[in-house]
């Protein structure tokens, strides 16, 4: 008997229309809380659309992977690539989850489970939060020799010192045996230390994992890859922005408003302008500092 075809979008399906010749796709995650007309999904796209060097042209890659039905609508009225992530826990995942709740590990556990079917299927994916501003395209930052490419909350100088203090919301993985193994380490750490978000448990793991698989991680430069916990001051360099070290809807949605329109600015700016550093972040904001 034939099958009849999801309504919600077939993964391998969406995948394979959204990826680049190598196989490798972008990939953000939202609720309805962040897709409402002037939400956060708003200014996701406002960023590319503003963007330099044809970073807007990176939206042709970007699958929106949603968590309920009426995210998935609204993303499919503004974006080719969506997909509905099904599942089976018991939470609503339509509203805004508090960090570190109960809702909240159940929804981030999820994302790295789907991480890693992705790997599984034989994608490479940059994962962004959709609170990542992008303004040039971060691909240059990562290297070639990467297994894994991590954003940093502090970045210490050395791009491959397990002392810098990662942060999963820009995240960049080649498929391969290896990191589909890493990830199977970093799912049953959920379960060796019970409590903790997936970000403590890479911090947590990664020093086992490098040592047992021969993983290599690069840590991305905050100067380049950057976010309110430690801020880029150099628009000439900054690729992307993420609204890092900043808790609740409202703070994110107000400091990234204040940075697009500082953005605008600076690409209305003449080139000597630039070069002087006449642009700087409106600081401080209720997060940005």
């Amino acid at each position: 008997m034939h099958q009849a075809a999801s309504p919600w979008g077939d993964l391998e399906e969406v995948l394979q229309r959204a990826a680049t010749k190598d196989k490798t796709v972008i990939m953000t995650q939202i609720n309805a809380a962040w897709t409402k007309p002037g939400s956060l999904l708003d200014l996701f796209f406002e960023s590319f659309r503003m963007g330099e060097g044809g970073v807007a042209r990176l939206l042709e890659h970007l699958v929106i992977v949603t968590m309920d039905p009426a995210a998935y609508e609204g993303c499919q009225a503004v974006h080719r690539h969506c997909y509905f992530l099904r599942t089976t826990t018991g939470v609503d995942y339509r509203s805004e989850k508090m960090f570190m709740s109960k809702d909240y590990l159940e929804m981030m556990w999820g994302r790295n489970r789907f991480q890693q079917t992705v790997l599984e299927l034989g994608y490479n994916f940059l994962f962004t939060d959709v609170d990542v501003m992008w303004f040039r395209d971060p691909f240059r930052h990562i290297s070639m020799a990467a297994d894994i490419a991590i954003s940093s909350d502090v970045f210490i100088g050395d791009p491959y010192s397990l002392r810098n203090f990662p942060n999963g919301g820009f995240l960049f993985v080649r498929s391969s045996p290896t990191t589909i193994d890493f990830y199977r380490a970093w799912q049953q750490g959920r379960w060796r230390f019970f409590g903790k978000h997936e970000q403590d448990v890479f911090n947590l793991i990664k020093h086992e994992m490098v040592a047992k698989l021969g993983l290599t991680i690069q840590f991305l430069d905050t100067t380049y890859i950057s976010g309110f916990c430690q801020l880029s001051k150099d628009l000439n360099k900054i690729s992307t922005l993420h609204a890092n070290c900043c808790v609740g809807l409202g703070a994110k949605m107000h400091d990234l408003r204040g940075v697009l329109d500082v953005w605008k600015n600076y690409t209305a700016g003449t080139p000597d302008e630039r070069r002087y550093g006449k642009f700087q972040w409106k600081l401080p904001g209720i997060c940005i500092h």
